[in-house]
Parts: structure tokens; sequence; C-alpha cells
């Protein structure tokens, strides 16, 4: 301990980490750097702020990073890219956070000369293994202080007695038995995991969604709204050029008015647990459905069929905390070069939990040919006798294994 002189922590604000700031300064005798990143999770970060200074931390020494851009534009949209999806349904929100998070904590260890990076996740979770697999990564030989794997306050009330022993503000959510959900918000998402999500049977408390309305008290009225794209990523809306954080934030805004993006599931954690969380990603799940359309149109079938191929394994890359690894890097480097011609716009109708594909078309990169694909005359265009001999081609070797079968029997 005596060989770490100052630590850059993941500082929320919030109980966790405010005990693990004391914590950090009684054990480990160390000059504590707070970090707190701004990914739009939509709370006022500032009395992170006045948290820290009371506890001593020096004001040049207290990092509050407004990181919107570059989540949405460097992590979310390329993830969007690949179609990615995790065992079939989770959008990643809470899993693309953590990379970036790492890079930052990573850069200002090189900024303030720290020593080491601590973290408040626990050690049944995913995100320790995120935070660190991208913190060596980035720095291989930084030392990583992870308390909840270290010390003996393993319930919520051994935190709020040592937050009451050493002084430590409590919020009177936590004296009257905690909040109900233990929760991670960004712009990309909300979760809801613990207590009454704890049993799996159990349906989520309606008073739970913070950004979606249920899709039985949505608007009776359809909203139609249009995206445009350039390589595959979403520069505006209904015509209005937009940043990517803005872009987000504005499909949140749609998709929760209609009712878009709630998800209940139990998913496979890393550490090798099932875990049941509830989900609000409505901006996300606008996007998956919008970029697919788009890729319909503009990407070649065999490359559109390897990008499914691969997206599971993307995805698992991701959940498992290897966004900085040779391999999601390669892959990334293979998802972008098929999105240079996915440009154009989509049409979508938003009704009562429903992301519906009404229009997509693409000026100059659209491979849809109306005088192939039409019922009526095509004028030569298609030659339907060619079809015979491609099917029967590709019967052969079951022709062949059909008459072997037949002499065995």
């Amino acid at each position: 301990m005596s060989e770490i002189k100052k630590v850059v922590l993941a500082y929320s604000g919030g109980l966790d980490t405010s005990v693990i700031l004391k914590w950090l300064q009684d054990t480990y005798r160390c000059d504590v750097v707070t970090f707190t990143a701004d990914l739009g999770q939509g709370e006022e970060l500032e009395p992170a702020r006045a948290k820290a200074l009371k506890f001593g931390i020096k004001p040049e020494q207290i990092y509050i990073d407004d990181l919107r851009e570059e989540f949405v534009r460097d992590f979310v949209f390329p993830m969007f890219r690949a179609n990615t999806v995790y065992e079939g349904e989770y959008l990643l929100g809470t899993s693309i956070a953590r990379p970036l998070i790492a890079k930052r904590l990573i850069e200002i260890v090189n900024e303030t000369g720290a020593d080491a990076i601590c973290h408040g996740a626990t050690g049944k979770g995913n995100d320790q293994v995120r935070f660190e697999l991208g913190a060596y990564a980035l720095k291989p030989d930084i030392k990583v202080i992870a308390p909840w794997r270290e010390w003996d306050l393993l319930s919520r009330e051994k935190l709020i007695n040592y937050a009451e022993t050493h002084g430590i503000p409590i919020d009177m959510k936590h004296r009257q038995g905690g909040s109900p959900y233990s929760m991670d918000a960004n712009l990309l998402h909300i979760s809801y995991e613990g207590r009454h999500l704890e049993d799996p049977n159990a349906e989520a408390e309606e008073d739970m969604w913070r950004w979606t309305v249920s899709p039985e008290k949505a608007p009776d009225q359809a909203e139609y709204i249009t995206l445009d794209y350039v390589k595959g990523d979403v520069v505006a809306i209904n015509g209005q050029a937009m940043k990517a954080h803005e872009v987000l934030a504005e499909l949140n805004r749609l998709g929760g008015k209609h009712g878009i993006g709630r998800l209940d599931l139990v998913e496979n954690r890393y550490v090798g647990m099932k875990s049941r969380g509830c989900y609000e990603t409505p901006g996300g799940t606008i996007l998956l459905k919008a970029h697919r359309a788009i890729e319909s149109i503009t990407l070649d079938r065999e490359v559109a069929h390897l990008k499914d191929d691969l997206m599971p394994r993307y995805a698992s890359l991701i959940y498992n905390g290897y966004w900085w690894a040779p391999e999601r890097i390669a892959l990334q480097t293979l998802i972008d070069h098929t999105q240079q011609t996915v440009n154009g716009f989509v049409r979508l109708k938003l009704y009562k939990g429903n992301v519906i594909v009404v229009g997509r078309d693409s000026k100059n990169d659209s491979l849809f040919d109306s005088t192939i694909a039409t019922f009526e005359d095509d004028a030569g265009a298609y030659d339907q006798k060619d079809a015979g001999g491609f099917i029967k081609l590709n019967a052969l070797r079951m022709r062949i294994a059909a008459k072997l079968a037949a002499r065995r029997r």
C-alpha cells in the first residue's frame, strides 16, 4: 500500500464512492484525484465537486468532464454500425460506457502522475472486468485498487454505518432503507437492478421507469420521423443537422414519449452468474431498427450476412470488456469499411412501443433496382430461365445423397 502515492478515483459522489474516497485516504494514506464523467446521465454533477472538496481534495485534482459527444460519436455510433445486440436483446448501454471511462482514467493518471486507479465496481459484477481490462490495455503497468475485493464493507448497512462514523453525508433514501434499485444511466440507457427485481418472476413496477411512458399510455397518434445517414451514422433528424450526442438525446425523447425501448432481461454475466435487470434504451432501439433499414438497400447481400455472422462475437467482446483488444479493433475496421456506402435516409413511424420502418432510400448508393425486382414486365432485365440451372446446381449434392440413402435402404 505504501507504494501508492496518488490514485485516480472514478467518483460519482454517491454513497459507495464517497465511502471509497474516505477509505482510500485512511487505508492507503494517499493523495486522491476524483474523476466524474458526464455521459448524459441527466443528473447534476456539481454536488460531486462539493463533496470532494469537503474531503479535502484539491480543486485542481477534481475532474468533472463532459464526455457526451465523445461517448456517442466514438463508442455508441461505432457499436451500432455493427447492429450490436447481446444475447438477442441487450443493447449494451452499460458495457459501452466503460471503455471510455477507463480511457479517461488513464489519461488523468498520465496528466497527474498518479500511480493507480480505483473504481467502485463490486466483485460480483461485470464492470470490474471492463474497467480493469481497459486500463491494462491502455497502461499495462497501472495499479488497480478495487475496494469491494479488499474491504469487509460488503452490505448496504455496513456502508451506511461507515459513512455515519466518518461524517460522510447520507441521502435520506439510504437512511430509509436504501434506494429501491441499483441504477446506471448515460445517454444510451438506464439500467435497473436489485431489490424487487432480484425475483425474476416479479413484474417491474411501473413507477420504476424514468425515460419512457408505458405503451398503453403512449399517444394514440403515431409520429413520423426521418433519419439521414452518412457512412452508417445518423447526422440529421427531420432534416435538422445535429451532433452525435444531440441525435441520441432527441431519439431518447421521441422514443420515451411513445413507450419505446423497455427491456426486462436475465443475462449471463461474465463472472458466471445470471442476473436480472431492466433497461430503458429508447434512442438505441430506434437507431438499431433504422440502421438495419438503410443497410438493407445499400449493403451487398454477402457483406450484410457476414456482418450478421460477426455481430454476436463483436457484442460479446464489448460485453466482456474487450473494447481495446486487437480483435475488436480489427472487427471495427471491417465494419467501418462496410459503412462507406451506408448513406441515405430512413422514415419511421413511432407508435405505442413500436418502431415501424415505412420508407428508405439512398440517392447514390442504393442497390435496389426496381426494373429487376418488379412483378410487372421487366423488359428483359432478368431472365427467369437462369434460375432453373442455378437451382439444379445447388440441389446436386442433395440429390446425390438422397439416391445413396435410397440404395442403402
